[in-house]
């Protein structure tokens, strides 16, 4: 491929080694554990990003995958095993990995993005989300060729790099920036036509798309993101708590909010009933 990559600058450091904000101590170990695997999976995605030496398959379900995906997740359980045997591990690429039974459970996307990660297109992120009793309770989203990663956990506020975040206080659609992910997957749940009188009720509509818009929501740059039908919990779980801490509600097309579900809409909250009525129960 002769597509061109950014790169990170020399002067770029590890985003474990900022400050992290307020810590709740029970979440304190396992927050700079997150923060440091997602180090060590940067380290593994950027140099294939970078490299565009890589080959592209595709998986059962006809999506994209590369050698850079599996070993990302391969380096991000490593760590985690190594650190917390008594935690399980379930990755996209690889499945559940450890005890069957374990209380705790780290949810991994290893790249989030993958289309994006093959076209040369920075924006992809690794998702590092840990369930504790089938809640997410920590989150991390590291997106290294944007130089940008965000962060949260239970009663600890969220962060983007070292600075707090909270959305925005938009109230009426009218005002409202959307972004979109309107794939013909929402075809069959007859949505299309509401979705585009939605698209025309509000003030902006972008296409920001997987990660980025819902961490954009989180940030108070967007109001409100919708995305495709079709997700797994892994492309979910880490995104709830940072939108969740920065004041924000996430909820799957039916306003259930359930990280194991196959939508996702997240909103600065005074928006979401708005934007669900839009859409056919």
């Amino acid at each position: 491929m002769q597509t061109h990559s950014p790169k990170l600058s020399p002067n770029w450091q590890p985003l474990s080694q900022i400050n992290c904000g307020k810590i709740n101590a029970e979440f304190a170990g396992e927050l700079a554990l997150a923060l440091k695997v997602a180090d060590a999976a940067d380290s593994v995605s950027l140099a294939g990003f970078n490299s565009r030496n890589f080959s592209v398959m595709r998986k059962a379900d006809k999506s994209e995958v590369t050698e850079i995906d599996r070993a990302t997740e391969t380096a991000i359980t490593n760590i985690l095993r190594a650190e917390r045997p008594e935690h399980s591990v379930y990755g996209e690429e690889h499945g559940i990995v450890g005890p069957s039974d374990a209380k705790m459970q780290w949810v991994i996307d290893p790249i989030d993005g993958t289309s994006n990660f093959v076209r040369g297109v920075p924006v992809w992120a690794s998702l590092i989300a840990l369930v504790e009793d089938n809640v997410p309770v920590l989150g991390v989203v590291s997106a290294p060729a944007l130089q940008m990663r965000w962060w949260a956990h239970l009663g600890g506020g969220a962060f983007y790099n070292s600075q707090p975040i909270r959305v925005s206080k938009i109230d009426t659609l009218r005002h409202a920036s959307l972004s979109i992910t309107a794939t013909r997957s929402w075809d069959s749940t007859g949505a299309t036509a509401s979705l585009a009188k939605l698209q025309s009720d509000v003030s902006r509509v972008r296409g920001y798309g997987d990660f980025w818009q819902h961490m954009l929501v989180a940030q108070g740059a967007v109001d409100v993101a919708i995305d495709n039908i079709g997700l797994a919990p892994y492309d979910i779980a880490a995104l709830v708590p940072i939108v969740q801490e920065a004041g924000g509600k996430c909820s799957d097309r039916f306003g259930l909010q359930d990280w194991r579900a196959n939508s996702l809409i997240t909103s600065n909250n005074l928006l979401h009933d708005a934007t669900l009525a839009y859409l056919p129960k």
